[in-house]
């Protein structure tokens, strides 16, 4: 289906209406670019990387931008035992597939690419950069026709038919340099607004990380094992799961659920052996990240999950939870923490002797309340920050939407 089948088209190709500029012409890419893709040279042949001086890029290396380097290479042997191809300087680079479809970059040096990249040729009728904003403006209609489920797959066929305005190589110029010029500003506030936002978490993080290890005096030394239990989860078999909730099951909480609930798993409730509330404190054993402090659902909890049950007489589930997550505990967790397979885990035997100072329950109270302030305020910038790196993404969009429109 072309992109522009919704407005009246003349008989030259004109696109008439829609804001276009008078004159503009719109054609397949397919009809005005010659296109390729790229291949794999069999993985069982080491004579085909081994020594490799010819750069070979995979889809995820499609930057949004310049491309200029490779982590991979192929010797003469693969490339001409493969379909690879050697691309060019000044190709436009396609990510077809997977997590990274629709990224779009320029390649700055000759290189060939695996099958999941569509190249499309420098020619003399297009500014490599203007065809680079054209289909970064075309990312997200090119991924909403994408087909496959859990990974996206643009096809080169899709590429070839998607319309692209034909304009005088000057008006092509001057529309590069504007969005050129305009996105280079929104670069730097986009890393001005991150680095605000990195600081924002910094501050909170160095503030944990004084309340814990520069104790005040009177606070009593001792370790997690004596005044914290630790409890496994529990796993029942899958046959059991249901995605329906009913009134004789209950909710299987998983790591992933305390940041979404599109996955919700219900089990039979006199299967469930462990259980937590909202207010537990709650230790993910399994990364990445590894050793995520969680708080806040409600449910029996599995295998990847631990509860840290602490002795109330001494220690309060708010001054554990905010202790357990300052950044000298996670350190000595990654450090002493190994799985079978290479996967990090971590078990409360890590856990039991690490230090920890306590004051008095009321003084607890005051500590947790200053943690508390800070991090609301925290939580009010990162809001803020994010609000505004969501708004220069808009904003781009919106100048790419005006560019090829005929609007700037």
């Amino acid at each position: 289906m072309n992109d522009i089948d919704d407005r009246e088209r003349g008989s030259d190709g004109q696109a008439q209406g829609g804001g276009m500029r008078e004159g503009w012409t719109w054609k397949p890419l397919g009809e005005v670019c010659k296109t390729g893709s790229g291949g794999t040279p069999l993985s069982s042949r080491k004579e085909f990387y081994e020594g490799g001086t010819i750069p070979w890029l995979v889809s995820g290396e499609v930057a949004q931008g310049n491309v200029r380097e490779a982590k991979n290479f192929i010797t003469a042997a693969g490339l001409e035992n493969s379909a690879a191809k050697l691309f060019p300087r000044d190709t436009v680079l396609v990510a077809m597939y997977g997590a990274t479809a629709g990224q779009v970059g320029i390649l700055r040096f000759e290189a060939t690419t695996n099958q999941a990249v569509c190249g499309i040729l420098p020619n003399d009728k297009f500014v490599p950069e203007f065809l680079y904003y054209f289909l970064l403006a075309k990312k997200d209609d090119l991924v909403a026709k994408a087909t496959g489920n859990a990974q996206p797959n643009i096809s080169q066929i899709k590429i070839k038919n998607t319309e692209v305005p034909v304009l005088p190589l000057p008006e092509q110029q001057r529309i590069v340099a504007l969005l050129d010029e305009a996105f280079a500003g929104l670069a730097i506030a986009k890393a001005n607004a991150e680095k605000n936002l990195q600081n924002a978490r910094a501050l909170f993080e160095s503030h944990l990380q004084s309340v814990f290890t520069q104790r005040s005096p009177g606070w009593v030394e001792t370790t997690l094992g004596e005044v914290v239990k630790i409890v496994g989860g529990s796993q029942p078999p899958k046959s059991v799961f249901s995605k329906t909730k009913k009134a004789d099951n209950i909710r299987l909480i998983q790591i992933r659920d305390y940041k979404s609930d599109k996955h919700l798993v219900f089990i039979p409730r006199d299967l469930a052996r462990r259980f937590c509330d909202a207010d537990d404190v709650m230790i993910g054993r399994y990364g990445p990240p590894l050793f995520q402090i969680l708080r806040g659902i409600e449910g029996a909890y599995n295998v990847a999950l631990m509860k840290a049950v602490p002795d109330d007489a001494k220690l309060s589930r708010d001054f554990l939870f905010y202790f357990l997550k300052h950044s000298s505990i996670l350190q000595y967790v990654i450090y002493h923490s190994s799985r079978a397979a290479g996967q990090i885990g971590v078990t409360k035997e890590t856990l039991e002797p690490y230090p920890i100072a306590l004051p008095s329950l009321t003084d607890q109270m005051k500590v947790v309340e200053t943690i508390q302030e800070l991090e609301t305020e925290t939580q009010h910038l990162t809001h803020l920050y994010e609000r505004k790196l969501a708004a220069l993404e808009e904003l781009k969009k919106s100048l790419l939407h005006q560019a090829f429109n005929g609007e700037l």
